[in-house]
């Protein structure tokens, strides 16, 4: 398989590129705006054909590539049944299968970070990895005081559903600040500060106290990425 993980370090953003080898199609995983034509010239230098692009969620800290990818490339642009960002091609449930020419991903509905956030689980027969946008990151997890952001969903969607993967199973997320590249489910259910031995309680306390100031790019991002990136 080919594996590719850029980064956007104005927004500390991960993106994914995805194909089961050179010269076949492949799919992208929250791709930035400002980064567009360095995955442009990958998808090129690997004789790739780009044929879906997917945002986990509607970002708020930086402007998404959706929109330019599908112009640049012919791509199908994704997200989850419930964004509100209709600019998208197509739209995937709880369960559903992608198949990118032997690349699998299932859509997992993890609301939590948004209301509308998906994960994608790579292979799901016998999961490999799975990118989790921004509802569980490294050591630690994604925000939810806005855009119908719940501590509650959060917990659920992280211990119910992300936690019953395999241990082994790879984490790629939606952002990092520290540095870490991966992590892995066993390592997140042991040493993740906010839920390894918390009660949902603890939890949703800890996020209720976090007090963080806004995306210094929310008023710009939110309605940018409702219309793929582009205005």
């Amino acid at each position: 398989m080919l594996f590719r993980q850029f980064f956007d370090a104005a927004s500390g953003t991960y993106t994914y590129l995805l194909a089961s080898g050179e010269g076949r199609e492949a799919v992208i995983i929250d791709p930035v705006k400002e980064q567009l034509e360095q995955y442009l010239q990958a998808i090129r230098e690997l004789d790739l054909k780009l044929v879906r692009a997917i945002d986990t969620h509607t970002h708020a800290d930086h402007v998404t590539a959706l929109g330019d990818l599908r112009d640049r490339t012919g791509c199908v642009t994704i997200m989850g049944e419930f964004t509100q960002a209709h600019c998208v091609s197509a739209q995937v449930r709880e369960g559903d299968v992608l198949d990118i020419d032997g690349i699998r991903l299932q859509a997992i509905y993890t609301p939590g970070h948004t209301d509308e956030s998906f994960s994608f689980v790579l292979d799901p027969a016998r999961p490999r990895a799975v990118f989790t946008g921004d509802v569980l990151l490294i050591r630690g997890t994604g925000r939810t005081d806005f855009q119908a952001g719940d501590p509650h969903k959060s917990w659920d969607s992280i211990t119910n559903k992300l936690f019953r993967l395999p241990d082994e199973t790879l984490v790629y997320p939606g952002h990092d600040y520290k540095g870490w590249t991966s992590s892995s489910i066993g390592e997140e259910k042991r040493f993740n500060p906010r839920l390894a031995g918390r009660s949902e309680a603890e939890y949703v306390a800890i996020m209720n106290s976090l007090h963080l100031p806004d995306p210094r790019l929310m008023d710009i991002a939110i309605p940018a990425n409702l219309g793929c990136g582009q205005v």
